[in-house]
């Protein structure tokens, strides 16, 4: 019985490891993207990202990444994993984001944290939460801006009819109270 109870921990131990070796990730360095001699491709390159502040010792989860256009309007999610926890992460957003041209439009913080800021005409949410065993996951998702419309008098679509707005019902004066009202038959 304490040999199955054994084996069982070790096999719970190796299906972590595993599981944790699925998920990809790469140190963020400033360094381009190149091809070793041996046909390898190098490092992803993350100068795109002169826009954004990046905290030391961060490292890209590729799985979760998605960053589409050119790197001085690129939109998309970039998602870290750092060794730093949520608090300090908030800070450091808070601090260093502004040095990149940003405006805070509002930040929350809380068990997972939220802040945006725009810049011109790009929208920056971040997204800051604990990992379950050690450190922080930072979401950072550049989108455009909308483009402010005016109000215009609602049109309904050519052969509809549009019902008139909704009016307060007429005072009941002159009606007899509600009590007083005769029961409808077999009841």
């Amino acid at each position: 019985m304490k040999n199955r109870l054994k084996i069982s921990k070790v096999s719970l131990i190796g299906a972590l490891f595993l599981l944790g070796a699925c998920a990809q990730s790469v140190g963020i360095t400033p360094t381009p993207q190149s091809t070793n001699s041996s046909g390898q491709a190098g490092q992803p390159s993350f100068s795109q990202f002169q826009d954004i502040p990046i905290p030391t010792g961060a490292r890209m989860n590729l799985d979760r990444t998605v960053i589409l256009g050119a790197p001085e309007s690129w939109i998309g999610r970039l998602t870290l994993d750092a060794n730093h926890n949520p608090a300090v992460l908030f800070d450091f957003f808070k601090q260093r984001t502004p040095e990149f041209g940003w405006q805070e439009v509002t930040t929350v913080r809380a068990a997972t944290s939220f802040m945006t800021y725009t810049r011109s005409n790009r929208v920056l949410n971040i997204q800051i939460k604990a990992k379950t065993l050690q450190g922080s996951e930072v979401d950072l998702t550049v989108s455009p801006k909308g483009q402010p419309t005016e109000s215009a008098p609602m049109r309904a679509p050519q052969g509809s009819r549009m019902q008139p707005p909704l009016q307060p019902a007429p005072p009941t004066a002159g009606l007899p109270p509600v009590s007083t009202l005769p029961t409808p038959p077999g009841q």
